[in-house]
């Protein structure tokens, strides 16, 4: 019978071991940890652990609530008394439940950023000076720091690795997206009904070469990823280089989970494994009884069973290393 839940799983390592034939020594919780670890390697290593996926996210502008006495206006350049830092408003939404409001804006200077409690003003970039009291002005009560003031995304703890980030632009461009300036776009719809009759020899030469010079003169981004912090970091000026609402779209790896997809309890590799890890939990519960000789004859051995258990277990791992772990990405150049 195919498992298809955790329970199902327990019941059928206890059922391997012995039970209900015999008693097993192992506390609900400590099986319930063991299938913990036995599901966290299985993940890791294993090759159906994981999936490629593709990660989707729009940036998000940093917000701060402030209470005003003359209001801003979306597209007014704000700045900081005390800090000193400048940035434009992009929205502003009323505040549920409260007089206050608040901003949704975009940093345009690298400060210190707005800190609570600090006055707004309104600031003329055309005379580089803050306006007068009968313009915009507030209290900063709180702020929120967006994906492009903290210059990392997100990114949910179920993913195991961030590999690319895609990068939407041809060769010379300078934006995110070239749309209808691609080239490859343009050679679709101007010179591509050409090859219906034509010899596809020159189309795949010049394919080649920007390709070429795309590598020499246009970089990917470079991008940092550690599971432990879930935060995608992109090496570039954010400020300059996105804008709130922007999509950033990543390729990664992602744990599967029992949750999601039922068949995971039923794995072969998964089911030995975890059968093995209760087993050396039983042993090394019983070990402190070991030579105990109960009423009938029977002497417990607990060290034999946690002896066994360690040789199952270094056995199935090394199955895992031989039979169902990827390969490794070696770097060149």
């Amino acid at each position: 019978m195919a498992l298809s839940s955790r329970q199902e799983l327990i019941d059928y390592c206890l059922r391997r071991l012995g039970f209900p034939v015999i008693e097993i020594n192992v506390d609900d919780d400590q099986i319930s940890d063991r299938i913990d670890d036995a599901i966290q390697l299985w993940q890791e290593y294993h090759f159906d652990g994981v999936e490629r996926v593709y990660i989707k996210k729009a940036l998000e502008g940093s917000t701060l609530q402030y209470s005003f006495t003359v209001d801003f206006s979306v597209g007014d350049t704000i700045i900081g008394v005390t800090s000193n830092s400048r940035a434009k408003i992009t929205a502003i939404d009323d505040v549920e439940g409260s007089s206050n409001k608040k901003i949704t804006y975009k940093n345009l200077d690298a400060g210190s950023g707005f800190s609570p409690s600090e006055q707004l003003r309104k600031y003329d970039t055309g005379t580089s000076t803050t306006l007068n009291s009968n313009s915009g002005q507030g209290i900063v009560l709180s702020v929120t720091k967006g994906d492009i003031e903290n210059g990392y995304i997100s990114i949910g703890n179920n993913i195991l690795g961030v590999t690319k980030l895609f990068k939407f632009g041809g060769v010379g461009s300078t934006s995110n997206s070239d749309g209808l300036f691609d080239v490859d776009y343009q050679f679709a719809q101007n010179d591509l009904y050409n090859l219906l009759s034509a010899d596809v020899t020159y189309y795949s030469m010049v394919k080649t070469h920007m390709n070429v010079l795309e590598s020499l003169f246009v970089n990917d981004r470079q991008i940092r990823f550690n599971r432990k912090t879930n935060k995608l970091y992109i090496d570039t000026d954010m400020d300059q280089t996105f804008d709130i609402g922007d999509y950033v779209i990543a390729e990664g790896y992602a744990l599967v989970s029992g949750t999601d997809y039922s068949e995971v309890y039923d794995d072969m590799w998964l089911k030995k494994y975890a059968t093995a890890l209760i087993k050396r939990q039983w042993g090394e519960n019983m070990k402190k009884f070991g030579g105990i000789q109960l009423p009938g004859g029977v002497t417990l051995n607990g060290d034999q069973i946690f002896g066994e258990a360690i040789n199952e277990i270094a056995t199935i791992e090394e199955e895992m290393q031989v039979r169902y772990e990827l390969p490794p990405t070696f770097m060149t150049g």
